[in-house]
């Protein structure tokens, strides 16, 4: 079942570019890229189902993410659109594209393949679960009890992006942390029904020379899903490209969609 999808707009001019995030993030990620994006493009930021202000869900698969993208295309009356996703936005992305190629103009995948990937955020859906919401004070609170667990201080700016307050004060998590515990299965892999399905249309892959999510024993499996698609990689830069490297990632977008 479809799930009605939050999303921030930026610009109201330009093709249509729709910007799908990561495993527990949220459109709100993607604010600064956005707003660069909306010089030239009408931009549609998404909360995917269990992240952000969109609902909760018992179900993420990808088929069912990427029919949410869909619903929300016709709701918002949009024949194609440039789609951008990073890690599992860009699984999201790279299904919604396979699916209904027509309705993807072009396609730019941050920092992910579609293959099936052996590790899991067991450590981080650990620290989440640790934070004592019923007695904790504040944010910097929270935070000593998430160290516990997840050491990386950036990870955990990262995750606290998710700890809103609720109507009686205290905190929650507004992610849908048993959905996606239930679901990390999925989350991890990629639809093998899809095998048969490319998407030919311009097609962009952006990793961090860092990162092993676009590791070379990928590149075959991606090219025979995506036979057009050009690679660039930031050197310097992790998972996060368009966070640690948002200058030379702005130019590799901009250059290939001015193509």
């Amino acid at each position: 079942m479809d799930v009605v999808l939050n999303f921030t707009k930026h610009g109201d001019s330009g093709p249509p570019l729709i910007i799908l995030h990561g495993l527990f993030g949220s459109a709100r990620n993607w604010q600064g890229i956005a707003r660069q994006l909306a010089d030239h493009y009408t931009v549609y930021a998404l909360d995917l189902r269990n992240h952000g202000s969109s609902p909760h869900a018992d179900e993420m698969s990808y088929p069912s993410m990427a029919a949410d993208v869909l619903a929300l295309m016709a709701l918002n009356k949009l024949d194609d659109a440039i789609v951008l996703g990073h890690s599992m936005g860009g699984k999201v992305a790279m299904e919604f594209a396979l699916l209904w190629p027509n309705k993807v103009s072009k396609l730019i995948i941050v920092d992910i393949a579609p293959v099936v990937y052996t590790h899991n955020f067991d450590d981080v859906l650990l620290g989440l679960y640790h934070v004592p919401l019923d007695t904790v004070g504040s944010r910097k609170d929270a935070d000593k009890y998430l160290a516990e667990k997840v050491s990386t201080p950036s990870l955990r700016q990262f995750l606290l992006q998710n700890l809103v307050t609720n109507t009686s004060g205290g905190y929650q998590w507004r992610v849908n942390l048993a959905s996606i515990e239930d679901n990390m299965l999925d989350i991890m892999g990629f639809p093998a029904s899809d095998t048969a399905k490319t998407y030919t249309g311009p097609t962009l892959f952006i990793n961090g020379g860092k990162s092993t999510y676009m590791a070379p024993r990928y590149r075959n499996t991606t090219e025979e899903k995506f036979p057009t698609a050009s690679f660039k990689a930031i050197a310097g830069a992790g998972h996060w490209p368009h966070i640690e490297s948002p200058a030379e990632f702005m130019t590799f977008v901009n250059d290939f969609l001015r193509e």
